[in-house]
């Protein structure tokens, strides 16, 4: 029955894709890919499933900005994304930030290199009959800017990752899109990042996981830990 369970759960699953097109701030939801730039999943809503790709960064429909503007936040506000089709798919969240070096804008800034801190992810609940996620079948999502981070132009990536097929090499599913924002009122606090694609491996016991059976009893996020203030 475990296995029959499984098995209906994955077929379930596997028909529920998402985006995050919309950046949500001061309570208001702006129109999708104002402030994000359009993901090549914009119709589709598929899945990244090469960690080594590109397209594990941004998931960008074109490189740039595919004209989405920059919006102005205060550091320690919270930011968020509406989620086109609400997370369907069982797995953690995440948000990453990368800082322009000067003379680049966040809507020319690539995102290439060591540039990328986390500072949120969730955790599963364990011990129960099924490991299940805070973000499950959420609409929007958020995160708070770091009261400390120095003031600049940043990408503000979130990251969700699908686990119901990662039992096999390849089988997570991505679903990533980055804002572009100009944070005001920070401090002087910048972090060392790592790259992305660079920072998973298709192994990694946090992306390559058995979800269904038998139930997992722990689990480790992929990448880096979120810094702090």
């Amino acid at each position: 029955m475990k296995a029959v369970a499984a098995t209906l759960a994955l077929a379930a699953a596997a028909q529920a894709h998402y985006t995050f097109p919309g950046l949500i701030y001061n309570e208001a939801t702006e129109a999708d890919w104002a402030y994000v730039r359009k993901t090549t999943n914009f119709n589709s809503h598929g899945p990244v499933q090469d960690v080594t790709s590109d397209q594990i960064r941004c998931y960008e429909n074109e490189p740039g900005s595919n004209g989405a503007a920059t919006k102005t936040v205060r550091a320690g506000d919270r930011v968020g994304f509406r989620v086109d089709g609400g997370i369907q798919h069982p797995g953690p969240l995440a948000f990453y930030m990368a800082k322009a070096p000067a003379g680049e804008t966040a809507e020319t800034f690539a995102g290439e290199g060591d540039v990328w801190f986390k500072i949120y992810e969730d955790g599963p609940a364990l011990g129960g009959a099924e490991i299940t996620w805070p973000s499950d079948g959420l609409d929007e999502v958020s995160v708070a800017i770091p009261e400390c981070v120095a003031d600049g132009d940043y990408l503000l990536r979130v990251e969700h990752i699908g686990l119901h097929s990662a039992g096999s090499e390849g089988g997570a599913q991505f679903y990533q899109a980055c804002a572009q924002l100009r944070v005001t009122g920070g401090g002087s606090k910048t972090f060392p990042g790592v790259s992305l694609p660079g920072a998973y491996k298709s192994t990694d016991p946090g992306i390559l996981f058995q979800l269904y059976w038998p139930v997992p009893t722990s689990y480790v996020n992929p990448g880096p830990d979120p810094v702090s203030c």
